[in-house]
């Protein structure tokens, strides 16, 4: 068998499933992924030829289990569930293919800036989760302000500091010309359950581990109480009002996904922290060497934007940003195609160019 080679998706794998969540059975797919790996010839990943990661953005149970914290339907409703089955075959299909899979974990405790126990208004009342935004106006104004219980636990009881930083937090934000600050109901909450994959995405990433002996890459995220973090290349603000950092951009992981021959992109939201993603992993290509847009593949079909019906859908922004990428060099394509094929589509905009 040969890498471009598309297997068949095992028999485990059931589609009804992908919206629940249990328990993996991790002794038996290992030794199914082993037996799997024997039967089709795989080798170990560390000597493909071509070298590709998987890059799962946020494939947890709080954006992809129908009835938690911030699950993404996009405009069929069932969106991330039916993202999560195409992902997981496209992962069962191409394990042959696929090198290393990276995936991506949105991590949060309570008191954070965009959480509603950090707020309150003038009546101390705080913001209502998904429907509050906070524009730099509302804190010049004080309509929004710091909520005083909190700031003990974040900087050592100086509350006057935290709200001189709110204000350069969403300063920063408008001149950036980013999404107001967007208070959100809890979710991803470190040690709670909505912070884990999705069983169905876990097992498939597990098989993947075992039969290509190739180790997972988890990168957490948004873990900061003081900024927000869609991308996990770097957070929305990287500095106090003093210049002074407060985080820093994933230079390690910029770096290791630079170094791949190509980089697959999937998971949620497409309109939030997928796209923050792919545009943040664009500015630093452009920086080092724009024709290296062609490496990436955006797995169009395994990502869905965010819609809250009567209240807001991010369908045409994300839509937009994905063209911008397109535009750029990068590679909108399907679950359902090879990888081989994505290969010979880089090499004609090649030589297009």
């Amino acid at each position: 068998m040969t890498t471009q080679t598309l297997l068949p998706i095992p028999q485990h794998f059931d589609p009804q499933r992908v919206g629940e969540v249990w328990r993996v059975p991790y002794q038996e797919r290992a030794a199914e992924a082993a037996a799997w790996a024997k039967r089709y010839g795989m080798q170990p990943a560390a000597g493909d030829h071509r070298r590709t990661c998987l890059l799962a953005v946020d494939v947890q149970n709080t954006f992809c289990i129908p009835g938690f914290e911030l699950f993404v339907g996009g405009q069929s409703g069932m969106g991330a569930v039916e993202d999560n089955i195409r992902l997981c075959q496209f992962i069962y299909r191409n394990l042959g293919s696929i090198t290393e899979i990276v995936p991506t974990l949105d991590t949060h405790t309570a008191m954070q800036i965009f959480h509603p126990i950090f707020w309150v208004d003038q009546n101390g009342e705080h913001p209502v989760p998904a429907a509050t935004m906070i524009h730099l106006e509302d804190v010049e104004q004080g309509r929004w302000q710091v909520n005083p219980a909190i700031a003990a636990s974040l900087m050592q009881g100086d509350y006057p500091a935290l709200q001189r930083y709110t204000l350069h937090y969403t300063r920063k934000l408008t001149e950036a010309g980013k999404y107001p600050l967007t208070i959100w109901p809890y979710h991803s909450m470190l040690g709670g359950i909505g912070h884990a994959l999705v069983s169905a995405v876990e097992e498939a990433i597990f098989f993947h581990c075992i039969a290509r002996s190739s180790q997972p890459r988890f990168e957490l995220k948004g873990n900061n109480l003081l900024t927000e973090n869609y991308s996990v290349l770097r957070p929305e603000v990287l500095e106090d009002s003093q210049g002074r950092a407060i985080a820093q951009k994933n230079s390690a992981l910029i770096d290791r996904l630079l170094a791949f021959d190509a980089v697959i992109v999937a998971g949620q939201a497409k309109s939030h922290c997928v796209a923050w993603t792919i545009a943040d992993l664009l500015t630093e290509i452009q920086a080092v060497d724009p024709s290296l847009a062609e490496k990436v593949y955006l797995l169009e079909d395994c990502t869905s934007p965010v819609v809250v019906p009567g209240v807001v859908d991010f369908t045409s922004q994300a839509d937009a940003a994905f063209q911008g990428f397109a535009e750029a060099g990068m590679h909108r394509v399907q679950s359902t195609e090879a990888i081989a094929d994505w290969q010979s589509l880089s090499q004609s905009v090649t030589k297009d160019k």
